[in-house]
């Protein structure tokens, strides 16, 4: 990990820089594949899944059977694991629910704002190296509590055409309505325009690497909308000389080994402590099965000394971290004045990894720098707010020459007269 000390602020930007392609990059593929799926439904998602994931096959819908016997490959432990997970998500995605709002704005103009589920939702579920079941959790618990009525699936197949059994589990334990053994571009490209086998959505949600998150994108350009960018995984953790170097070096390889792509920076306050945790990182490091992975990631990484925590503060909201972890004896500080995290971990004791099993919260975040503007997925993602008004006689009475007014002003004259025409009757 390279170890930074002091840096002006004009180079932030570069120090903090993600190792990411570009959108330029990608689009060219991203595109091309979007539209060989619009043109040639299925037998182009087949194609490219036996060329990305070498397995070509004759079906990529999930059967009721092949879900049932991938159950029975789940040890009853992790089964029982799985579902406390699922308890907790539901309990702090269900206080989300809000109720209606409803107020007379004057008198006889009755407005109310209620929220409406999203009826057909996709989840992207990333496989690969380590196919992520607890985002099936993520995803579909509350979309289930939101009442979507379709919940579709995709995840990448392994080399023999199966997803993994605990993928099936979680996706059978929240409700999911179909699941397609598609990844990649082509699974996003299958969401957006609908084949045979998949059905189109209105919105497309998860995580997943460079190529879907621009993919992601690319769909918001043919009506589909997304959850947010979300790409690489990244950490961001803040510490001065009360922390724990081994536990923030624990941290730090938890979102490395994600992929070779993640970041994961180390601001302090404390040069000692920076020091510590790269001894750390190095010796945890070593007998870690993902090693190759989290070495690379590791590469891309940083420990950066600054001289007090107005600093730390300042440079951490420039970058605006997916994960964001505070080890330090002022905590309420960096909790009350932190502005751009998609997730925020407090104290020794909250690990990031928590979040991303089974504390409750989600673990679906936007990453490179869009937590600026972006939240993570809650139960509102999965939901619409509708208005609605009743205007009385009264009412309309009330406010009628306001909008005739206003209309007349912007040249609008149908406008007026949809209310000139109402006024005239009732002031008969």
């Amino acid at each position: 990990m390279q170890i930074i000390k002091n840096p002006n602020k004009n180079e932030w930007s570069e120090i903090l820089k993600r190792p990411t392609q570009t959108v330029g990059d990608i689009e060219g593929t991203v595109n091309a594949i979007f539209q060989d799926v619009s043109l040639n439904g299925d037998n182009a998602i087949r194609q490219y899944t036996s060329k990305f994931d070498s397995v070509l096959l004759e079906s990529n819908v999930v059967t009721s059977e092949e879900i049932d016997e991938a159950i029975q490959k789940v040890p009853q432990k992790l089964q029982d694991a799985i579902k406390q997970a699922k308890e907790n998500i539901e309990v702090f995605h269900k206080v989300q629910k809000t109720p209606k709002v409803e107020i007379e704005t004057t008198g006889g103009v009755q407005c109310w704002q209620e929220k409406r589920p999203i009826q057909k939702v996709g989840l992207y579920i990333p496989g690969g190296t380590a196919p992520l079941f607890s985002t099936v959790l993520m995803l579909a618990v509350p979309a289930q509590i939101a009442g979507c009525k379709e919940i579709v699936l995709c995840s990448p197949p392994n080399k023999e055409g199966k997803l993994a059994p605990e993928i099936l589990f979680s996706a059978k334990l929240c409700g999911v309505t179909k699941i397609i053994k598609v990844g990649g571009i082509q699974a996003i490209a299958g969401l957006t325009f609908g084949t045979d086998n998949i059905p189109k959505v209105y919105k497309i949600f998860g995580p997943g690497n460079q190529y879907v998150t621009v993919a992601k994108q690319l769909a918001t350009k043919y009506g589909v909308a997304i959850d947010m960018p979300a790409g690489p995984s990244e950490l961001l953790v803040v510490a001065d000389n009360s922390a724990n170097a081994s536990y923030i070096a624990s941290d730090l390889l938890s979102q490395a080994e994600h992929g070779t792509d993640s970041q994961v920076i180390l601001v302090s306050t404390s040069e000692s402590i920076i020091e510590a945790v790269a001894d750390e990182v190095e010796q945890q490091l070593d007998v870690l099965p993902r090693k190759a992975i989290a070495e690379k990631a590791i590469a891309n990484s940083k420990l950066i000394y600054v001289e007090n925590d107005n600093i730390a503060l300042e440079m951490i909201d420039a970058y605006g971290p997916e994960h964001f972890i505070i080890c330090c004896e002022n905590e309420a500080s960096y909790v009350d004045g932190i502005s751009n995290a998609g997730s925020v971990f407090i104290g020794d004791y909250t690990p990031e990894s928590a979040g991303d099993y089974a504390s409750g919260t989600n673990h679906t975040l936007p990453t490179n720098g869009f937590s600026k503007a972006y939240s993570g997925v809650n139960l509102d993602s999965f939901m619409k707010s509708m208005t609605f008004q009743k205007i009385s006689k009264e009412g309309i009475l009330n406010i009628g020459e306001t909008i005739e007014l206003m209309a007349e002003a912007e040249g609008l004259q149908a406008h007026k007269n949809a209310v000139s025409i109402r006024l005239k009757d009732l002031k008969k």
